[in-house]
């Protein structure tokens, strides 16, 4: 009884990661989309609630670990430009 009550928790713990790998991949596409959006927006152009969720999430980007910005570009087949990591 131990044994198959192992199984089903295993089982339960893979469904759980597959879950959470495809969740990830997910989110990587949105921020990788996202990084590119703030790659080539000029803030000037923007109305003024525009810039300041612009900014928001230029500082949002920037503030994470260069691996994980490097997945996000690669996951929307984007790569980061001369200088764009050195904030990262």
């Amino acid at each position: 009884m131990p044994e198959q009550l192992n199984k089903q928790e295993v089982a339960m713990l893979r469904e759980e990661m597959e879950m959470l790998m495809r969740e990830r991949a997910g989110l990587l596409k949105a921020v990788g989309a996202a990084a590119v959006l703030v790659a080539n927006t000029d803030g000037r152009d923007l109305p003024a609630e525009a810039a300041e969720a612009a900014e928001m999430l230029s500082k949002l980007v920037n503030e994470l670990p260069e691996e994980t910005l490097l997945e996000a570009l690669e996951s929307v087949h984007a790569e980061p430009g001369p200088g764009d990591m050195e904030n990262s």
